[in-house]
């Protein structure tokens, strides 16, 4: 759909407001969006490889870890997006860059399931 001349962009909410940035600025917040949903995928991964592999921990810290991973996995597109959002917008308003809202819970989560896994390996059955 065409207006005024331009092809119209979604979302509205963010080309709708501000000037054209410099476009590397904006390919650099896509590259940051791409690398929101790569983490994202490693994340479910992850989640997914421990429980599967069975690996020689107490089972219940394992489903707990992976559970925490694709949790965290499924969160990150979420970051993705609203970041994407956040950043274009601000770049479009002169504005001063966001910070990601979801990238400290996202590393505490990566944390707790690292934790996990260790008192998986310190509580495995025949320890």
């Amino acid at each position: 759909m065409v207006e005024n001349g331009a092809p119209r962009r979604f979302p509205r909410k963010v080309f709708g407001v501000g000037d054209e940035p410099d476009p590397r600025f904006s390919l650099a917040n896509e590259r940051t969006f791409l690398a929101w949903i790569r983490t994202a995928l490693a994340l479910i991964a992850a989640g997914v490889a421990l429980e599967a592999f069975g690996l020689p921990l107490n089972p219940d810290f394992r489903l707990i870890a992976s559970l925490v991973l694709i949790v965290a996995g499924i969160l990150s597109p979420l970051q993705a997006w609203f970041g994407w959002m956040r950043t274009e917008k601000a770049l479009r308003q002169n504005q001063p860059l966001p910070t990601p809202v979801l990238a400290g819970p996202l590393g505490l989560a990566v944390i707790f399931a690292g934790l996990f896994v260790v008192l998986g390996l310190l509580f495995a059955s025949g320890n």
